[in-house]
């Protein structure tokens, strides 16, 4: 698989999920699309969306719930690409969509590997593959970010870091579509900054790549560790997105 192929496949991605082509993407114009359901989209979206913003660097491709149209294209056509994932520019999409009763939710940056630099890494602990049958007693906090317990079905690889017989550092996949496996890392406190997380990133990377598929990771912008371990796994940054919920929805959030 060489880089462009993974570009491809992501971007094909992304058209399924917010309702647009592939090339919309790359265009040098925004787009405006309605969002709509999709059984192909990445399982852990909840479509319809009503303003979701998605940039791959030429433009910004919004998927929205009919009625926003003018609203949205407004404020991504008013700013350029970058400033419109960003404060101060961002207050004005929120004032302006809280007369619908919504407001801005989700803003994260999504990773995809590099080939020519996705190689295990070394590690100071013995690493071990994990499977499904291996997780049943694994939904635990320390390692929510590895395995999702809502979702046990889509987790089905992972890569333990052990201590002897004590599990420090997890990472975990889920086959979120059919062609993209999310991977998700979890590093006991007192074991940080010692390389187990970039070495258990870029390991499940490479097992991922064998089994046919293609490994993204996303991060928070602000969560400079977690972005830190992606860029020393390989890893690049591809997309960002932004997702504005309910107002009553980011209230319960914020509680």
């Amino acid at each position: 698989m060489t880089n462009n192929e993974i570009w491809q496949i992501a971007l094909r991605q992304s058209a399924v999920d917010v309702g647009c082509q592939p090339g919309d993407f790359l265009r040098p114009d925004n787009v405006v699309v309605h969002s709509r359901t999709s059984a192909a989209a990445r399982r852990y979206l909840e479509l319809p969306f009503d303003c979701h913003l998605v940039s791959y660097g030429a433009n910004i491709v919004a998927a929205v719930r009919p009625g926003l149209d003018a609203v949205v294209r407004q404020y991504i056509d008013r700013y350029p690409t970058e400033h419109c994932f960003e404060t101060p520019n961002l207050h004005v999409l929120n004032d302006a969509l809280q007369a619908f009763g919504l407001r801005v939710c989700y803003m994260a940056e999504y990773f995809l590997p590099d080939c020519g630099l996705v190689r295990p890494l070394p590690c100071d602990f013995a690493l071990r593959l994990l499977t499904q049958t291996d997780f049943g007693g694994l939904y635990l906090p320390q390692w929510s970010n590895a395995l999702c317990e809502k979702r046990r079905a889509l987790d089905v690889l992972g890569l333990g870091a052990y201590d002897g017989n004590t599990l420090v550092g997890l990472a975990g996949c889920s086959a979120d579509c059919d062609e993209m496996w999310q991977i998700g890392i979890d590093v006991l406190p007192a074991y940080r900054r010692r390389g187990i997380a970039s070495a258990l990133i870029s390991g499940l990377a490479v097992e991922i790549f064998k089994r046919g598929k293609v490994p993204f990771y996303c991060a928070a912008w602000s969560n400079l560790g977690s972005v830190r371990s992606a860029i020393k796994s390989g890893f690049r940054p591809a997309w960002v997105e932004l997702t504005a919920r309910s107002a009553d929805f980011v209230a319960q959030q914020n509680q």
